[in-house]
């Protein structure tokens, strides 16, 4: 069966599978604060240098951290990624775990018009993806006195879910074999939800009863950035590359509609509910980013890159207009890339390409009145298949927040899992 043959399939079978799994994330506290925690654009092969993605051109894989590095897809690209994570959450006194497993991302990228130029680029790349922008899966529990008492205390239930997600259209086009730009617009939809319950600690009443307060807040609008890619090819008279890419999300303005309503809860479900709230419009601001990259790489053999991003989450505004946040944010990432020979025939080993990088990332909210890091490490393997496609493996490891500075820390393992499909659509018929 040829490749064209089970790439729509499999397409499909992807976008019903995301219908179910789209949403799901393992559980973490640091989730609570705004609409979730960010989820990144990287895809699997960017996963295993560190995220880092806005400078390294890739011919075979879609780039959609930087759309203006869409000019190098000279072939209809298809991928799609799965995630597995495993997250652990340790305080002084108590240790939890979760895990999950959900659709990572859809993306495919088709070349518009070919480019004239002598590097290998097209004049114009076109591509849209399906990706998870927040993700929202938190439980905290904890007691407070009740007022007017001094002994009595009442078990307070505080949980979340949801997320929101993207659905983006993306375009590059090359201005000059050295200079490309690009920009994405995305469609962020979808919808969290908080619940807040409280219990009594000790009571003697036989049929318990728990009044619970439900909170939707669902948001659609859309985000736009503008993108740069200057190349320097053919350095030092040999085979080597510089790169420089760069990308800015313009602060936005999500169009909001908040919906409340009060239940009372027992053992079985849900007793009465009380609408108090519905569908009120609003606005939530997310605030602008701004990423840039640097890359040096030899031809297809190796490639080493440098990412930064800067986070001015000072704008963000939620439906009050209050914020969660008390500082801006940043992260770097470097990662490196092998291929020892790609045109090998006599070793298959020497046709895949080997993958590492690390991440440091400062977030945008205290946690103990202390500001809460990321660090991880990750592995990554894309094992060729058929001529021109792949399936992609990455591993990061990391930790989130320490137990002296925030009270709490998170130690996850995340496996990414990706496809990547090549081929050539639109050929013109040169004879009848």
């Amino acid at each position: 069966m040829s490749l064209s043959k089970i790439t729509l399939p499999l397409l499909v079978s992807f976008i019903l599978a995301g219908c179910d799994v789209f949403g799901q994330a393992a559980r973490s506290p640091f989730s609570s604060f705004g609409i979730g925690e960010q989820y990144g654009n990287a895809l699997t092969y960017s996963q295993g240098m560190g995220g880092v993605g806005m400078s390294n051109p890739q011919y075979m894989f879609l780039n959609t951290q930087n759309p203006a590095l869409l000019v190098y897809n000279r072939l209809t690209t298809f991928g799609a990624g799965l995630i597995g994570e495993q997250r652990t959450q340790n305080s002084n006194s108590v240790s939890e775990k979760s895990g999950s497993g959900n659709l990572n991302y859809l993306a495919l990228g088709i070349p518009v018009k070919l480019g004239r130029w002598t590097n290998g680029v097209t004049r114009w790349t076109t591509s849209l993806s399906l990706i998870p922008y927040t993700r929202l899966n938190y439980q905290l529990k904890y007691s407070r006195p009740i007022d007017g008492t001094t002994t009595n205390t009442v078990n307070v239930t505080e949980k979340g879910s949801g997320g929101i997600n993207q659905f983006s259209w993306s375009n590059g086009v090359s201005l000059r074999k050295e200079i490309s730009i690009g920009m994405r617009m995305s469609y962020l939809f979808s919808s969290v939800v908080n619940e807040y319950s409280n219990s009594l600690t000790q009571t003697s009443q036989l049929l318990i009863i728990t009044p619970n307060v439900y909170e939707r807040t669902f948001v659609s609008d859309f985000q736009f950035s503008p993108a740069l890619s200057i190349h320097l090819d053919s350095l030092f008279k040999k085979n080597y590359r510089f790169n420089f890419g760069l990308v800015y999300d313009f602060k936005t303005n999500l169009n909001s509609k908040f919906y409340q309503r009060s239940e009372r809860l027992n053992a079985i479900g849900i007793i009465d509910s009380l609408t108090l709230i519905s569908n009120q419009s609003g606005r939530i601001t997310v605030p602008s980013n701004v990423s840039a990259g640097f890359s040096f790489s030899k031809g297809y053999k190796w490639t080493i890159a440098l990412d930064g991003t800067y986070t001015n989450y000072l704008q963000y505004r939620d439906l009050s207009g209050g914020t969660p946040y008390a500082q801006n944010s940043w992260r770097a990432a470097a990662g490196f890339e092998l291929t020892p020979d790609q045109a090998s025939l006599s070793s298959y080993l020497k046709r895949v390409t080997y993958r590492t990088g690390v991440s440091l990332e400062n977030y945008p909210y205290l946690v103990n009145g202390r500001p809460v890091k990321d660090f991880g490490i990750t592995f990554g393997l894309s094992l060729p298949v058929g001529r021109v496609s792949s399936l992609d493996l990455a591993l990061k490891v990391g930790k989130k927040g320490d137990k002296t500075a925030n009270t709490v820390e998170e130690n996850y393992i995340k496996l990414y899992f990706g496809i990547t499909f090549n081929d050539q659509w639109f050929i013109k018929r040169r004879f009848d």
